[in-house]
């Protein structure tokens, strides 16, 4: 009899979470997509606007706008934590104005056509490597910790070739970024899917908080995935 009960205790429990990794997962999901979402409105209205582009591409606030983004994300990381649920959210949310005000150079460079075709594609490759990040019972971290470090070489190269303007290293980057982005999608995945079960999903009122905190590393890795498509495949104008 009593251990029928502990039976049922056990088989409650596991419902009981896998139901909250799945209002945990949808979160996370639901952050990103609004994440973007801003993203992509700020950057198409930003660039709609000839005298406001000038001002900013016109000018070295062009390179306020391309690091503003880094510095953010860097101070995100640090704080997200600690923030009450409404700060986490705008502070998400303040990112990805911003980093739609530095992508709206896209569509000077870029064909509309381009830049939709290449969103979706990146939006399927990204779909396809966050299940299997979700579903696979491979242990993903050594291939995440090579991504990761090839993440800060793509960052160097991108710093040295704001000053060389190669083509060669421009491209090589592209092709490391693809396969980079593309890993780490299932690797981060992983790693929300797995915090939650390393906290046996007791987080509270900090549940919105970790779920943004995952949000902003799927955002990321979908934002450098669809940037580094572009700069290999887009039609440029």
């Amino acid at each position: 009899m009593h251990s029928g009960s502990k039976d049922y205790n056990i088989a409650s429990g596991a419902i009981t979470r896998d139901e909250g990794l799945r209002q945990y997962m949808v979160a996370v999901y639901r952050y990103m997509g609004l994440a973007l979402f801003v993203t992509a409105i700020v950057a198409f209205f930003t660039s709609q606007s000839p005298a406001l582009m000038a001002a900013i591409f016109g000018t070295p606030l062009q390179y306020l706008v391309m690091f503003a983004p880094l510095m953010l994300v860097i101070w995100l990381n640090s704080r997200l934590d600690n923030m009450s649920k409404s700060s986490a959210q705008l502070g998400l949310f303040a990112f990805s104005a911003i980093m739609g005000i530095s992508l709206s150079s896209i569509f000077l460079v870029y064909t509309s056509i381009s830049i939709a075709r290449t969103f979706l594609v990146s939006a399927s490759v990204f779909g396809v490597m966050s299940i299997y990040g979700h579903v696979t019972k491979r242990d993903l971290t050594s291939m995440g910790s090579f991504m990761i470090m090839g993440v800060w070489g793509i960052l160097i190269a991108g710093i040295v070739n704001l000053f060389m303007q190669s083509p060669m290293i421009d491209f090589i980057t592209s092709v490391f970024g693809v396969v980079i982005f593309t890993g780490l999608t299932a690797y981060d995945t992983q790693m929300i899917k797995d915090n939650y079960y390393y906290n046996n999903g007791s987080y509270g009122d900090g549940l919105h908080q970790v779920a943004i905190n995952g949000a902003l590393r799927l955002y990321l890795d979908f934002i450098n995935l669809f940037i580094s498509l572009l700069r290999l495949f887009g039609n440029r104008k």
